[in-house]
């Protein structure tokens, strides 16, 4: 999920999806110990996507805003 994606939803829905992928990585964990694991690099792409979920809950509520980035050929006129 990218950033884009992430901040076009709802506070509730993040918080949602974190309890989710919370719940996937404690199964990941499970099957890791247990040698059954086959992708392992999805622990470490949930661990980031729970990242960037929480940092945009928490920019809302400290009611900071992004700025989006300008094009360069914008930028140097």
């Amino acid at each position: 999920m990218n950033t884009k994606e992430i901040r076009d939803q709802t506070d509730d829905e993040l918080r949602a999806k974190v309890r989710d992928c919370r719940h996937e990585i404690f199964n990941l964990r499970r099957q890791q110990q247990a040698g059954q694991i086959e992708k392992p690099s999805r622990l470490k792409d949930l661990r980031h996507s729970i990242a960037r979920m929480e940092t945009v809950v928490r920019e809302r509520a400290l009611g900071l805003q992004r700025k989006s980035k300008e094009p360069k050929a914008a930028a140097k006129a």
